[in-house]
């Protein structure tokens, strides 16, 4: 029987779902490297990471820095990480169109929800195991398949890059790990908004169910918090 703790680096886990699956995997006895945007106002993650089972410890990074990133990636050099997910992100609003947003509105989206989450998962992948999981948090309005009512189309297309790139890099750099963008539904975040179908435990306990399915499949993936696969 194997009884090496294992360990979840979760970025961007101050609040929201991050904060959750942070919570759900230190519950579950792994080790959790969560982190921060910057050095504020102690959030819900530095309150686990202060629980006495000391599962939990906090990492300061933002995702569009590379020399944060740079740091972290020195910081954490002698980690083995069974769990690389990349919850970082952010959105525009319901109405935004690509034609009349401006063009730092899409630059924004689409480098902290597809380009930085990307160098997230190259700087850190070759501290994941071959039976391990690179995960990044994308979300259903990045289905192209399913776009059929618009809407949202700076964030959808942020989501549908960030699929994207996930698939090329589970093809020339995944080495047969499991490469995840996941769906978590919609869910009552500051994102997400009071009037969500889903609280953050429930998606939360889905998602950790799915990439344990996932867990040993090689390739990519793009699985909704209930385990199904999403169209790409």
């Amino acid at each position: 029987m194997n009884n090496v703790t294992e360990t979840a680096l979760i970025v961007g886990a101050s609040r929201g779902l991050g904060l959750g699956l942070a919570r759900e995997y230190a519950r579950r006895g792994w080790q959790v490297i969560g982190t921060v945007r910057n050095a504020g106002p102690a959030t819900g993650l530095h309150a686990l990471a202060d629980a006495p089972e000391g599962r939990v410890r906090v990492e300061m990074v933002d995702v569009n820095m590379p020399q944060q990133v740079a740091a972290l990636r020195a910081r954490l050099g002698g980690e083995r990480l069974d769990l690389l997910f990349v919850n970082a992100g952010i959105s525009n609003w319901a109405g935004e169109a690509a034609a009349l947003d401006p063009t730092e509105a899409f630059i924004r989206l689409m480098v902290s929800n597809a380009w930085s989450p990307l160098q997230i998962i190259e700087a850190f992948a070759d501290l994941v195991p071959p039976n391990g999981v690179i995960a990044a948090m994308s979300s259903g309005l990045g289905s192209v398949t399913n776009n059929t009512g618009g809407g949202w189309e700076i964030y959808r297309a942020s989501k549908a890059a960030l699929n994207t790139m996930l698939r090329s890099f589970a093809h020339h750099r995944g080495g047969g790990r499991a490469v995840l963008a996941v769906a978590p539904g919609w869910v009552r975040t500051d994102m997400g908004g009071p009037n969500a179908a889903l609280d953050v435990a429930t998606s939360v306990h889905g998602i950790v169910a799915a990439i344990a399915a996932r867990r040993g499949r090689a390739g990519a993936a793009f699985v909704d918090y209930q385990g199904n696969d999403v169209a790409w």
